[in-house]
């Protein structure tokens, strides 16, 4: 199999930290320069029928896009350790938190930082105003997220899941935007702090 990807977007990264912390070393990385719109004219990635990575090319050259996707795909074939749910309550517990994230705070970071960020002008149009309010929503997200994290460690399940992933990716990428969460949200802090830090020594 062959992982199609780049270093400039957080939705491949969270594949790439799927296999990490699964050690998976028997995918191909094959890097897309987006930032050079590579993407738009690849003959693999046309076949996902959208212009996005990551894209995962399978052995009998059928693929699968959506970085959520791609993970449970992955975790049919390296289960351990698991990300997405042992049981059906569990599942759907990661399955709630990760679709909450996403559309509260992960889609407006990556959203914000598109239209704010001046290196991505070759992807997207600016508009610093939608920038700033998607980053508003998302900064309005994060003081709820700070209670929810108050006495736990990760999002939900007791352990690192694809929640925490997806999320702590669109925090990493805001960055190039200057987006940071309020210096009161200790909770945020903290949580944010030992994902990064777990994610600096799985080198992704």
């Amino acid at each position: 199999m062959k992982l199609y990807t780049t270093d400039y977007a957080p939705n491949p990264r969270r594949v790439r930290w799927v296999m990490a912390e699964k050690g998976i070393t028997d995918i191909e990385l094959v890097q897309v320069d987006i930032m050079k719109l590579e993407q738009r004219t690849h003959p693999v990635i046309a076949k996902a029928g959208s212009p996005h990575l990551p894209v995962l090319e399978l052995d009998d050259g059928g693929v699968i896009a959506e970085s959520v996707a791609i993970g449970r795909y992955l975790e049919s074939l390296y289960p351990e350790p698991n990300l997405f749910g042992h049981d059906a309550r569990e599942i759907a517990d990661i399955e709630m938190w990760t679709r909450r994230l996403e559309q509260r705070l992960a889609t407006p970071l990556m959203l914000g930082t598109r239209m704010k960020a001046a290196p991505l002008v070759i992807l997207e149009d600016p508009n610093p105003a939608v920038g700033d309010y998607m980053f508003e929503n998302a900064a309005a997200y994060c003081i709820g997220l700070d209670v929810h994290l108050a006495d736990r460690e990760f999002i939900t399940a007791g352990r690192l899941t694809i929640a925490d992933i997806a999320c702590v990716c669109a925090f990493d990428f805001a960055r190039i935007a200057r987006f940071r969460p309020d210096k009161s949200l200790e909770n945020v802090a903290r949580w944010l702090g030992a994902l990064r830090e777990r994610a600096k020594a799985l080198e992704i």
